[in-house]
Protein backbone atom coordinates (compact mmCIF):
# COMPACT_ATOMS: atom_id res chain seq x y z
CA UNK A 1 0.00 0.00 0.00
CA UNK A 2 1.17 3.34 -0.70
CA UNK A 3 2.33 5.77 2.31
CA UNK A 4 -0.41 7.77 1.02
CA UNK A 5 -3.26 5.41 1.21
CA UNK A 6 -2.20 4.42 5.12
CA UNK A 7 -5.02 5.48 7.40
CA UNK A 8 -3.75 8.14 9.87
CA UNK A 9 -4.00 7.53 13.56
CA UNK A 10 -6.66 9.38 15.69
CA UNK A 11 -6.77 12.52 17.87
CA UNK A 12 -9.23 12.35 21.13
CA UNK A 13 -11.87 14.74 19.62
CA UNK A 14 -11.52 18.11 19.42
CA UNK A 15 -15.02 20.03 19.93
CA UNK A 16 -14.07 23.37 21.85
CA UNK A 17 -14.30 25.63 19.18
CA UNK A 18 -17.98 24.93 17.50
CA UNK A 19 -18.35 25.00 13.59
CA UNK A 20 -21.03 26.67 11.51
CA UNK A 21 -21.17 26.88 8.08
CA UNK A 22 -18.28 24.09 7.42
CA UNK A 23 -15.85 26.96 9.42
CA UNK A 24 -14.46 26.49 12.78
CA UNK A 25 -15.59 29.65 15.00
CA UNK A 26 -13.30 31.00 17.35
CA UNK A 27 -14.82 33.79 20.08
CA UNK A 28 -17.98 33.44 17.87
CA UNK A 29 -16.41 34.42 14.90
CA UNK A 30 -15.72 32.46 11.28
CA UNK A 31 -11.98 31.47 10.51
CA UNK A 32 -11.90 33.37 7.50
CA UNK A 33 -13.86 36.20 8.53
CA UNK A 34 -11.65 36.13 11.94
CA UNK A 35 -8.28 36.06 9.37
CA UNK A 36 -9.73 38.86 7.30
CA UNK A 37 -9.80 41.43 10.84
CA UNK A 38 -6.48 40.56 11.84
CA UNK A 39 -5.18 41.15 8.47
CA UNK A 40 -2.57 38.41 7.87
CA UNK A 41 -1.72 34.83 8.34
CA UNK A 42 0.03 32.89 10.76
CA UNK A 43 -1.59 34.23 13.61
CA UNK A 44 -2.66 32.45 17.13
CA UNK A 45 -5.97 33.14 18.18
CA UNK A 46 -7.05 32.88 21.76
CA UNK A 47 -10.34 32.05 22.98
CA UNK A 48 -11.72 34.45 26.08
CA UNK A 49 -14.60 32.61 26.83
CA UNK A 50 -12.49 29.04 26.65
CA UNK A 51 -10.25 30.14 29.34
CA UNK A 52 -12.95 31.95 31.55
CA UNK A 53 -14.90 28.21 31.08
CA UNK A 54 -12.01 26.34 32.10
CA UNK A 55 -10.97 28.12 35.36
CA UNK A 56 -14.48 28.37 36.31
CA UNK A 57 -14.47 24.08 35.42
CA UNK A 58 -11.58 24.19 38.06
CA UNK A 59 -13.32 26.09 41.13
CA UNK A 60 -16.32 23.92 40.25
CA UNK A 61 -14.29 20.66 41.03
CA UNK A 62 -11.69 21.79 43.36
CA UNK A 63 -11.70 22.87 46.79
CA UNK A 64 -13.24 26.15 47.56
CA UNK A 65 -10.21 26.95 50.26
CA UNK A 66 -7.52 25.87 47.30
CA UNK A 67 -5.75 28.44 45.25
CA UNK A 68 -5.11 28.15 41.53
CA UNK A 69 -2.22 30.26 40.16
CA UNK A 70 -1.44 31.02 36.35
CA UNK A 71 2.19 30.49 35.55
CA UNK A 72 2.28 32.52 32.52
CA UNK A 73 5.28 31.29 30.98
CA UNK A 74 2.82 29.21 29.67
CA UNK A 75 1.82 32.24 27.32
CA UNK A 76 2.77 35.49 28.25
CA UNK A 77 0.74 36.96 25.55
CA UNK A 78 -0.13 40.50 28.16
CA UNK A 79 -3.53 40.90 26.92
CA UNK A 80 -3.71 37.48 27.84
CA UNK A 81 -2.39 37.58 31.17
CA UNK A 82 -4.59 40.36 32.28
CA UNK A 83 -7.61 38.53 31.27
CA UNK A 84 -6.32 35.54 33.54
CA UNK A 85 -5.58 38.01 36.46
CA UNK A 86 -9.12 38.09 36.52
CA UNK A 87 -10.26 34.73 36.81
CA UNK A 88 -7.03 32.99 38.80
CA UNK A 89 -5.70 33.95 42.62
CA UNK A 90 -2.35 34.24 41.58
CA UNK A 91 0.51 34.38 38.67
CA UNK A 92 4.26 32.61 38.68
CA UNK A 93 6.70 34.24 36.43
CA UNK A 94 9.79 32.81 35.58
CA UNK A 95 11.89 36.11 34.74
CA UNK A 96 12.17 40.05 35.46
CA UNK A 97 10.35 40.07 31.85
CA UNK A 98 7.10 38.43 32.66
CA UNK A 99 7.74 40.06 36.09
CA UNK A 100 6.51 43.34 34.23
CA UNK A 101 3.57 41.56 32.61
CA UNK A 102 2.38 40.35 35.77
CA UNK A 103 2.30 43.65 37.50
CA UNK A 104 1.13 45.73 34.46
CA UNK A 105 -1.91 43.08 34.55
CA UNK A 106 -2.64 44.96 37.83
CA UNK A 107 -2.22 41.77 39.84
CA UNK A 108 -1.93 42.25 43.48
CA UNK A 109 1.79 42.23 44.03
CA UNK A 110 1.45 40.07 46.87
CA UNK A 111 -0.06 37.08 44.34
CA UNK A 112 2.56 37.06 42.65
CA UNK A 113 5.65 34.67 42.92
CA UNK A 114 8.80 33.92 41.27
CA UNK A 115 10.68 30.94 40.46
CA UNK A 116 13.58 30.39 38.11
CA UNK A 117 17.52 28.70 38.58
CA UNK A 118 19.39 31.28 37.02
CA UNK A 119 17.55 34.35 38.83
CA UNK A 120 20.26 37.74 38.22
CA UNK A 121 20.52 39.70 40.98
CA UNK A 122 19.04 42.31 39.43
CA UNK A 123 15.97 40.01 39.00
CA UNK A 124 16.38 39.55 42.84
CA UNK A 125 16.35 43.18 43.35
CA UNK A 126 13.44 44.11 41.36
CA UNK A 127 11.66 41.35 43.16
CA UNK A 128 12.47 42.47 46.64
CA UNK A 129 10.93 46.11 45.47
CA UNK A 130 7.89 45.02 43.96
CA UNK A 131 6.85 42.74 47.09
CA UNK A 132 6.44 39.44 45.63
CA UNK A 133 7.04 36.13 46.81
CA UNK A 134 10.55 34.56 45.69
CA UNK A 135 10.86 30.87 45.23
CA UNK A 136 14.68 30.78 46.14
CA UNK A 137 16.49 27.84 44.90
CA UNK A 138 20.13 27.98 45.80
CA UNK A 139 21.84 28.98 48.81
CA UNK A 140 23.48 31.99 46.20
CA UNK A 141 20.28 33.37 45.63
CA UNK A 142 19.61 33.44 49.74
CA UNK A 143 22.96 35.22 50.14
CA UNK A 144 22.01 37.77 47.69
CA UNK A 145 18.49 38.63 48.74
CA UNK A 146 19.81 38.83 52.57
CA UNK A 147 22.45 41.29 50.77
CA UNK A 148 19.55 43.49 49.24
CA UNK A 149 17.64 43.09 52.72
CA UNK A 150 20.84 44.93 54.23
CA UNK A 151 21.00 47.83 51.50
CA UNK A 152 17.56 48.06 50.92
CA UNK A 153 15.55 47.63 54.31
CA UNK A 154 12.75 45.97 52.72
CA UNK A 155 11.12 42.63 54.12
CA UNK A 156 12.06 40.25 51.81
CA UNK A 157 9.19 37.17 51.20
CA UNK A 158 10.58 33.87 50.10
CA UNK A 159 9.47 30.77 49.56
CA UNK A 160 11.99 27.71 49.38
CA UNK A 161 11.73 25.33 46.38
CA UNK A 162 12.61 21.81 46.55
CA UNK A 163 14.21 19.26 44.46
CA UNK A 164 12.28 16.64 45.47
CA UNK A 165 13.88 12.70 45.59
CA UNK A 166 10.77 11.29 43.53
CA UNK A 167 9.86 12.14 40.00
CA UNK A 168 6.25 12.77 38.49
CA UNK A 169 5.87 9.11 36.89
CA UNK A 170 4.55 9.72 33.37
CA UNK A 171 5.13 13.29 32.65
CA UNK A 172 5.92 14.64 29.34
CA UNK A 173 8.70 17.16 31.08
CA UNK A 174 10.39 15.81 34.72
CA UNK A 175 11.04 19.18 36.57
CA UNK A 176 11.86 17.48 40.13
CA UNK A 177 13.73 14.18 41.42
CA UNK A 178 17.33 13.33 40.64
CA UNK A 179 20.04 15.44 40.05
CA UNK A 180 18.09 18.61 39.03
CA UNK A 181 18.96 22.48 38.21
CA UNK A 182 15.78 23.40 39.83
CA UNK A 183 15.24 23.97 43.42
CA UNK A 184 17.72 22.51 46.16
CA UNK A 185 17.84 19.00 47.00
CA UNK A 186 15.51 18.07 49.60
CA UNK A 187 18.44 16.73 51.72
CA UNK A 188 20.12 20.34 52.00
CA UNK A 189 16.59 22.17 52.34
CA UNK A 190 16.99 22.28 56.27
CA UNK A 191 20.48 24.32 56.12
CA UNK A 192 19.08 26.73 53.12
CA UNK A 193 16.29 26.94 55.53
CA UNK A 194 18.83 28.22 58.94
CA UNK A 195 20.55 30.25 56.06
CA UNK A 196 17.32 31.99 55.33
CA UNK A 197 16.88 32.67 59.47
CA UNK A 198 19.94 33.72 60.11
CA UNK A 199 19.65 36.46 56.97
CA UNK A 200 16.33 37.55 58.41
CA UNK A 201 14.11 36.88 55.77
CA UNK A 202 10.26 36.41 55.70
CA UNK A 203 9.94 32.74 54.79
CA UNK A 204 6.46 31.61 53.63
CA UNK A 205 6.23 28.19 52.55
CA UNK A 206 7.18 25.69 50.08
CA UNK A 207 7.63 25.62 46.25
CA UNK A 208 7.48 21.70 45.41
CA UNK A 209 7.03 20.66 41.20
CA UNK A 210 7.87 17.37 40.21
CA UNK A 211 6.62 17.45 36.26
CA UNK A 212 4.58 18.56 33.82
CA UNK A 213 2.39 17.52 30.78
CA UNK A 214 1.04 14.86 32.36
CA UNK A 215 -2.32 12.99 31.80
CA UNK A 216 -2.61 10.07 34.06
CA UNK A 217 -4.71 11.21 37.71
CA UNK A 218 -3.16 8.48 39.85
CA UNK A 219 0.50 9.61 38.32
CA UNK A 220 -0.52 13.49 39.46
CA UNK A 221 -2.16 12.46 42.95
CA UNK A 222 1.22 10.47 43.83
CA UNK A 223 3.03 13.44 43.65
CA UNK A 224 1.31 15.71 45.28
CA UNK A 225 0.92 13.37 48.34
CA UNK A 226 4.66 12.60 48.41
CA UNK A 227 4.98 16.49 47.83
CA UNK A 228 2.77 17.32 50.77
CA UNK A 229 4.70 14.47 53.06
CA UNK A 230 8.07 16.24 52.36
CA UNK A 231 6.85 19.40 52.88
CA UNK A 232 5.50 18.03 56.36
CA UNK A 233 8.79 16.44 57.00
CA UNK A 234 10.73 19.97 56.63
CA UNK A 235 8.33 21.57 58.50
CA UNK A 236 10.88 20.52 61.82
CA UNK A 237 13.28 22.82 60.19
CA UNK A 238 10.79 26.02 59.14
CA UNK A 239 11.59 29.76 61.05
CA UNK A 240 8.10 30.60 60.77
CA UNK A 241 4.67 29.13 59.99
CA UNK A 242 3.98 27.77 56.51
CA UNK A 243 1.77 30.61 54.62
CA UNK A 244 1.70 28.89 51.26
CA UNK A 245 2.38 25.55 50.09
CA UNK A 246 2.97 25.21 46.21
CA UNK A 247 1.87 21.53 45.48
CA UNK A 248 3.43 22.53 41.58
CA UNK A 249 1.05 21.49 38.37
CA UNK A 250 1.68 18.60 35.56
CA UNK A 251 -2.01 18.93 34.86
CA UNK A 252 -1.82 17.81 30.52
CA UNK A 253 -4.02 18.33 27.72
CA UNK A 254 -3.97 15.68 25.04
CA UNK A 255 -1.75 16.62 21.89
CA UNK A 256 -1.16 13.14 20.41
CA UNK A 257 -2.80 10.19 18.68
CA UNK A 258 -4.35 7.68 21.57
CA UNK A 259 -4.03 10.75 23.97
CA UNK A 260 -6.99 10.76 26.09
CA UNK A 261 -8.27 13.85 28.26
CA UNK A 262 -7.01 14.10 31.88
CA UNK A 263 -9.74 12.75 34.29
CA UNK A 264 -9.48 15.32 37.38
CA UNK A 265 -12.33 13.83 39.45
CA UNK A 266 -9.75 11.66 41.63
CA UNK A 267 -7.09 14.18 41.47
CA UNK A 268 -9.94 16.73 43.28
CA UNK A 269 -10.53 14.44 45.48
CA UNK A 270 -6.73 14.05 46.85
CA UNK A 271 -6.69 17.87 47.37
CA UNK A 272 -9.57 17.66 49.31
CA UNK A 273 -8.25 15.24 51.57
CA UNK A 274 -4.95 17.16 51.64
CA UNK A 275 -6.48 20.52 52.61
CA UNK A 276 -8.39 18.42 55.04
CA UNK A 277 -4.80 17.63 56.66
CA UNK A 278 -3.32 21.25 55.84
CA UNK A 279 -6.27 22.73 58.34
CA UNK A 280 -4.28 20.51 61.06
CA UNK A 281 -0.72 20.17 59.78
CA UNK A 282 -0.43 23.95 58.39
CA UNK A 283 -2.77 26.21 59.92
CA UNK A 284 -4.08 29.36 58.25
CA UNK A 285 -1.86 28.20 55.26
CA UNK A 286 -2.77 28.88 51.69
CA UNK A 287 -2.63 24.83 49.48
CA UNK A 288 -1.67 26.46 45.87
CA UNK A 289 -1.68 24.61 42.31
CA UNK A 290 0.40 26.33 39.76
CA UNK A 291 -0.94 25.60 36.23
CA UNK A 292 0.18 26.91 32.67
CA UNK A 293 -0.24 24.88 29.79
CA UNK A 294 -3.80 22.93 31.70
CA UNK A 295 -5.27 26.73 31.89
CA UNK A 296 -4.70 28.13 28.32
CA UNK A 297 -3.43 25.39 25.78
CA UNK A 298 -7.15 24.42 24.62
CA UNK A 299 -8.08 27.66 24.14
CA UNK A 300 -5.44 28.57 21.48
CA UNK A 301 -5.28 27.98 17.47
CA UNK A 302 -2.28 28.44 14.72
CA UNK A 303 -3.56 29.42 11.92
CA UNK A 304 -1.55 29.57 8.79
CA UNK A 305 -2.43 29.57 5.21
CA UNK A 306 -1.93 27.27 2.17
CA UNK A 307 0.55 29.31 -0.37
CA UNK A 308 0.86 25.86 -2.49
CA UNK A 309 -0.08 22.65 -3.18
CA UNK A 310 2.49 19.75 -4.20
CA UNK A 311 2.60 16.62 -5.78
CA UNK A 312 5.97 14.64 -4.90
CA UNK A 313 6.42 10.98 -5.83
CA UNK A 314 2.48 10.71 -4.63
CA UNK A 315 2.36 12.61 -1.69
CA UNK A 316 0.68 15.37 -1.13
CA UNK A 317 2.26 18.35 0.37
CA UNK A 318 0.33 21.47 1.57
CA UNK A 319 2.81 24.39 1.72
CA UNK A 320 1.81 27.30 4.34
CA UNK A 321 3.14 30.88 5.29
CA UNK A 322 3.78 29.79 8.96
CA UNK A 323 6.34 26.81 10.18
CA UNK A 324 8.24 26.04 12.98
CA UNK A 325 9.31 29.29 13.27
CA UNK A 326 6.07 30.05 15.02
CA UNK A 327 4.67 26.77 16.33
CA UNK A 328 8.20 25.09 17.33
CA UNK A 329 6.29 22.56 19.37
CA UNK A 330 4.13 21.63 16.67
CA UNK A 331 7.22 20.53 14.42
CA UNK A 332 8.32 18.46 16.63
CA UNK A 333 11.50 20.20 17.46
CA UNK A 334 10.72 21.16 21.70
CA UNK A 335 11.09 18.01 23.16
CA UNK A 336 9.51 15.10 21.27
CA UNK A 337 11.50 12.00 21.45
CA UNK A 338 9.72 10.34 18.18
CA UNK A 339 7.72 13.29 16.19
CA UNK A 340 3.81 12.94 16.30
CA UNK A 341 1.42 15.03 15.12
CA UNK A 342 -0.76 17.47 17.14
CA UNK A 343 -4.50 17.61 16.07
CA UNK A 344 -4.08 19.84 12.66
CA UNK A 345 -7.50 20.41 10.34
CA UNK A 346 -8.32 22.93 7.13
CA UNK A 347 -10.47 25.11 9.50
CA UNK A 348 -12.52 26.79 5.99
CA UNK A 349 -13.22 23.08 5.16
CA UNK A 350 -14.73 21.02 8.51
CA UNK A 351 -17.92 19.85 6.30
CA UNK A 352 -15.38 17.36 4.54
CA UNK A 353 -16.15 14.26 5.38
CA UNK A 354 -16.64 12.10 2.72
CA UNK A 355 -13.78 10.10 1.00
CA UNK A 356 -13.86 11.79 -1.78
CA UNK A 357 -13.81 14.84 -0.20
CA UNK A 358 -10.48 13.88 2.01
CA UNK A 359 -6.73 12.81 1.41
CA UNK A 360 -3.70 11.98 3.33
CA UNK A 361 -1.91 14.97 3.17
CA UNK A 362 1.64 16.30 4.91
CA UNK A 363 1.37 20.11 5.59
CA UNK A 364 4.77 22.05 6.22
CA UNK A 365 5.66 25.34 6.42
CA UNK A 366 7.87 28.00 3.90
CA UNK A 367 11.51 27.28 5.43
CA UNK A 368 14.06 26.29 3.68
CA UNK A 369 14.43 22.66 6.21
CA UNK A 370 12.96 19.33 6.54
CA UNK A 371 12.15 20.47 10.16
CA UNK A 372 9.62 22.59 9.20
CA UNK A 373 6.98 19.93 9.10
CA UNK A 374 3.22 21.17 10.66
CA UNK A 375 1.59 17.53 10.27
CA UNK A 376 2.68 14.53 8.37
CA UNK A 377 0.37 12.49 6.15
CA UNK A 378 -2.77 13.24 7.87
CA UNK A 379 -6.33 12.62 6.69
CA UNK A 380 -7.32 15.95 6.06
CA UNK A 381 -9.78 17.93 3.91
CA UNK A 382 -8.47 18.26 0.09
CA UNK A 383 -7.13 21.79 0.28
CA UNK A 384 -6.15 24.13 -2.18
CA UNK A 385 -4.22 27.13 -2.04
CA UNK A 386 -5.92 29.98 0.11
CA UNK A 387 -7.55 27.42 2.21
CA UNK A 388 -6.44 28.12 5.92
CA UNK A 389 -4.61 25.36 8.29
CA UNK A 390 -5.90 25.10 11.77
CA UNK A 391 -3.95 23.67 14.58
CA UNK A 392 -5.35 22.79 17.55
CA UNK A 393 -3.89 22.97 21.28
CA UNK A 394 -1.73 25.80 20.51
CA UNK A 395 -2.44 27.80 23.64
CA UNK A 396 0.18 27.27 25.79
CA UNK A 397 4.18 27.40 24.45
CA UNK A 398 3.60 28.62 20.52
CA UNK A 399 4.61 31.71 19.79
CA UNK A 400 7.20 32.48 22.32
CA UNK A 401 8.20 29.40 22.43
CA UNK A 402 9.90 29.31 18.88
CA UNK A 403 12.63 30.74 16.81
CA UNK A 404 10.30 33.70 15.47
CA UNK A 405 13.84 35.11 13.86
CA UNK A 406 14.88 31.77 12.04
CA UNK A 407 15.45 32.17 7.98
CA UNK A 408 14.09 35.77 8.72
CA UNK A 409 10.46 35.21 7.62
CA UNK A 410 7.74 37.93 8.19
CA UNK A 411 6.27 37.21 12.39
CA UNK A 412 2.93 36.51 13.13
CA UNK A 413 0.69 38.17 15.65
CA UNK A 414 -1.24 37.22 18.32
CA UNK A 415 -5.26 37.82 19.05
CA UNK A 416 -7.75 37.20 21.65
CA UNK A 417 -10.91 37.20 20.67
Amino acid sequence: MHTSERTPPIHTPMNQFPVQDGELLIGGIPLTRLAARVGQTPFYAYDRQLLTQRVESLRAALPKTLKIHYAMKANPMPVLVGHMARLVDGIDVASGGELKVALDSGVNPRDISFAGPGKSGADLRRAVAAGILINVESFREVAELSRIHAQTGDAVRVAVRVNPDFELKSSGMKMGGGPKQFGVDAEQAPGLLAEIDNAGLDFEGFHLFAGAQNLKAEAIVEAQRKSYELALALAASIPAPVRTLNLGGGFGIPYFPGEQPLELAPIAANLGELSQCAEQDFPGAQLVIELGRYLVGEAGLYVTRIVDRKISRGEVFLITDGGLHHHLSASGNFGQVIRKNYPVVIGNRMASSERDEQEVATVVGPLCTPLDLLADRMLLAKAEPGDLVAIYQSGAYGFTASPRDFLGHPACVEVLV
